[in-house]
């Protein structure tokens, strides 16, 4: 309290004390000495108290705590730890650490589970189907980032995706504690490292297949590398291992015969007194395709634009660039599903009339450099305004295009691409994938735009330098992946010539193993306008054993999904139907089996020890918890820290003060009243 309020305040009580006396001492008629300063008291609590208000000080208020230490307990909710038989003594411990009292008196406790995420702990199932610890700490970094949290950590170490774990510390600032699972004990074991196969293949080709082969072990021992499809086995091989000699890549082709999913087993005929035989069998898939899709791009002026385009249409071995001129490309035209012309000015008129005469799918690049006199006059479809002037927009998604389903890969975060300035025309109804923006105000206008007309699919790019894109995708994701995703769907949809459908699926043709199997679908009304009124049902029927089971779509993000993770590996076909209209698809894939999670024989003690070692703890094995408690019991580090909080309560607030101003109030007049001085 300041000294300016304490002069306040007694000048309050000053002045309270003399309007009491002034009306009870001076002007008062009642003779009786101790009734007349029993009224001068209550009138002076009265008025002390409006004054007191009137003034309104503020206090302090101090409250002191004691805050502990967290102690973070996170466990290995993956499978692999029921493959390894540690499932039983890590429930224990678990159940042993929460409850321990010295802990529980030192820490405050909290437990995490995780597999592919970090989630609360609410009971161990052991059957997460991957592994990423460098999430789980990655998650844990966000809550517990201002605080003294060392961490547990129950794992084997086995991660099967993800950052490298043992490097942690560098964004989790805690001390970690491993406890290690699983057995240390080197057994001898025979296992397929790694297969490297293309997805696609040719008809009546023979595509590559890479196998690499590990062996852990000191003696000499035979074996036999086998690759089946169905009952007949395709190749084998004889192969021979030894302590020094212990790997080896095998390379060799195989025969696409078949349009369609191929499926493989590829089978390292195990050793005697092998303990693990799973991870010597693997499959794999190659979907044969029976031609490619070939793709002109034709300009008149180098630009780093080119590369990107190519290589992103070309991660997907169904498609093939080739880079041409206005005039190399008119002899050549028919050898192409679509043309993508990149700036067009008055050398492209005979293409554009050539492609306008055989009525061909084309994607056309407006940037700075077209010749725009020559795209109004050559073109019916839509018209630029002419100023001599350039802008840079950036990109905002349309969540409602509807031609075909499309993600947005965080479009807003992408560097501005340079376009003509000017009002744009479009003559026939259009889709907008992509709207111009500058800053943050949208204009509305089309960056990236697709229309069919006259019974072929058109898309306009109203800018230049999406190399820049592809680059920023890359830092978003750390791959190229999802950009290329997005020119491979644009490029599909402009490369094919089938009508339009209401219902659009969009599934692969086959998944290696049961997690992040998804199937999405979009559903138009009679105008194509994207309806979220409809229900989808999609029944899924096993080509073996012949049982079907329906699941429902549920509608997130513009489209419909449906996770089919449940199903065991197998073959399916399944059918997507509307329950509203009689409207349908069908379509087929194949679930191969594999559970990276049985792939371990040991713990990884060496990266378990480098984390701890990295982020100053100390890694146990599960056999010598008792240590572990004392260490953390007896650390200093870990201290309980006492902390206050001061609070500035002002006097308005304090409700008693009222309560005594009406009870002094009520009083004065009762006792005048009793006395018959009202």
């Amino acid at each position: 309290m300041s000294a300016e309020t304490l002069i306040y305040i007694i000048l309050s009580g000053i002045l309270a004390l003399f309007i009491a006396l002034f009306q009870y001492r001076y002007k008062s008629k009642v003779k009786h000495f101790k009734l007349n300063a029993l009224f001068a008291f209550l009138r002076f609590i009265t008025v002390f108290s409006i004054l007191l208000l009137i003034v309104n000080p503020k206090f302090e208020q101090i409250k002191v705590f004691t805050e502990k230490p967290n102690l973070v307990l996170v466990v290995d909710n993956s499978s692999s730890i029921k493959h390894l038989n540690r499932e039983a003594s890590a429930s224990s411990l678990v159940n042993e650490l929460i409850d321990n009292k010295d802990l529980n008196n030192k820490f405050n406790v909290s437990a995490y589970t995780f597999g592919s995420s970090l989630n609360a702990s609410d009971s161990l199932t052991f059957n997460e189907r991957e592994t990423n610890i460098n999430a789980a700490f990655n998650q844990l970094s966000q809550v517990y980032k201002a605080s003294v949290s060392p961490t547990i950590l129950l794992t084997d170490g086995n991660q099967t995706f993800g950052n490298d774990y043992q490097f942690a510390h560098n964004t989790y600032k805690q001390p970690i504690y491993p406890i290690i699972l699983g057995d240390t004990v080197t057994y001898t074991d025979l296992r397929i490292q790694q297969l490297n196969v293309n997805k696609y293949a040719y008809l009546k080709n023979r595509f590559p297949v890479e196998a690499i082969l590990v062996y852990n072990g000191n003696d000499n021992v035979n074996s036999r590398l086998e690759v089946t499809k169905g009952n007949a086995t395709v190749y084998s091989l004889p192969i021979n291992f030894s302590k020094s000699n212990n790997s080896k890549i095998i390379n060799f082709t195989l025969p696409a015969n078949t349009i369609g999913t191929n499926s493989y087993k590829v089978n390292l005929v195990p050793l005697e007194n092998e303990k693990n035989m799973i991870n010597n069998t693997k499959n794999f898939a190659v979907e044969v395709i029976d031609q490619k899709t070939k793709i002109a791009f034709v300009t008149d002026m180098l630009h780093p634009d080119i590369g990107a385009f190519k290589k992103s249409i070309e991660s997907n071995e169904q498609r093939s660039v080739t880079i041409l001129n206005s005039n190399e490309i008119l002899n050549q035209i028919n050898d192409f599903q679509l043309i993508i012309v990149n700036q067009p000015t008055n050398k492209f008129k005979l293409l554009f009339e050539v492609l306008d005469k055989l009525n061909k799918n084309r994607f056309v690049i407006v940037g700075p450099k077209t010749d725009l006199t020559f795209i109004n006059e050559i073109n019916k479809s839509y018209s630029h305004e002419i100023v001599l002037q350039t802008e840079e927009y950036q990109a905002d998604f349309n969540a409602n295009f509807s031609p075909f389903l499309i993600d947005d890969i965080d479009f807003e975060s992408f560097p501005p691409l340079n376009s003509n300035y000017g009002a744009l025309t479009f003559n026939v109804p259009y889709q907008s994938l992509l709207n111009k923006r500058v800053g943050n105000v949208s204009i509305n206008v089309p960056l990236l735009a697709t229309f069919e007309t006259n019974g072929r699919r058109e898309a306009v790019l109203f800018g230049e330098n999406i190399w820049k894109w592809r680059a920023q995708s890359y830092l978003n994701s750390k791959s190229f992946h999802d950009f290329d995703n997005f020119i491979g769907k644009l490029v599909q949809y402009l490369a094919s010539a089938k009508l339009r459908s209401r219902l659009n699926l969009d599934y692969e043709s086959f998944y290696i193993g049961n997690s992040g199997i998804t199937i999405n679908a979009q559903f138009f009304d009679k105008n194509y306008v994207f309806d979220d009124r409809e229900t989808l049902n999609i029944r899924v029927k096993d080509k073996f054993s012949d049982n079907d089971i329906e699941f429902p779509f549920v509608l997130k993000n513009n489209n419909y999904q449906v996770d089919l993770s449940s199903l065991p590996p197998s073959e399916y076909s399944f059918t997507v139907s509307a329950t509203k209209e009689n409207i349908s698809k069908s379509g087929s894939f194949t679930i191969l089996e594999y559970n990276v999670e049985q792939q371990f024989l040991n713990a990884n003690v060496t990266k378990l020890q480098q984390l701890a070692t990295n982020s100053d703890g100390k890694s146990y094995f599960i056999e010598n918890t008792e240590a572990l408690m004392d260490d953390l019991i007896n650390d200093n580090r870990y201290v309980s820290i006492q902390k206050s909080n001061k609070n500035i309560i002002p006097l308005i607030d304090w409700k008693f003060l009222l309560a005594i101003m009406a009870f002094s109030l009520s009083a004065e007049w009762f006792l005048r009243k009793y006395n018959g001085l009202i």
